[in-house]
């Protein structure tokens, strides 16, 4: 006698999101004021201007740049304004912060651009493993955008969830 393999899971209605998708694969370049700086600690302004003016800014095309200043300096608001009118034609983006800020930063962006419309009314499971760490800010992001809409949201494998919300009707 056989018997037919039923899969509960493909038969549930649950909407998978991989977090990992949004994940960003783009280079992050960092351009770190440290290397500008008199002895490694002063700003000092007619020199930066200078070395700036004469920089080879070409590496940082197409990229998304990190402005960071990894020393303990005190570097005035318009060293940053500086720096990023000259990154600015050329970087995809840029922002202050070190590479890991940075990538938070583009991740929670593109978090936010999930049309959550298509999730409205929907079982939705946020995937809980995988090869790629997520953060909790991203699990944080994804509920802050689906709890609108969704109709339950679950954390972890689409066969064992973890209940997060379930509206109301």
């Amino acid at each position: 006698m056989s018997e037919t393999i039923i899969n509960k899971v493909a038969e549930s209605g649950l909407v998978t999101i991989d977090l990992a998708l949004y994940y960003p694969q783009e280079e992050i370049m960092v351009f770190d004021l440290k290397d500008h700086l008199y002895m490694g600690l002063i700003l000092k302004e007619k020199e930066f201007r200078e070395a700036l003016k004469n920089y080879n800014w070409d590496s940082y095309k197409n990229k998304f740049v990190a402005v960071t200043c990894s020393t303990d300096a005190i570097i005035p608001p318009w060293a940053y304004m500086l720096v990023a009118s000259y990154l600015q034609p050329l970087a995809r983006d840029v922002m202050v912060g070190n590479a890991e800020e940075v990538n938070k930063t583009i991740f929670l962006d593109n978090i936010k651009k999930i049309d959550v419309r298509e999730f409205a009314d929907q079982r939705v499971v946020i995937k809980g493993c995988g090869e790629i760490p997520i953060g909790e800010f991203a699990y944080m992001e994804i509920t802050k955008l689906l709890r609108p809409v969704a109709k339950t949201i679950m954390y972890g494998e689409p066969c064992s969830t973890v209940p997060i919300y379930k509206k109301n009707r």
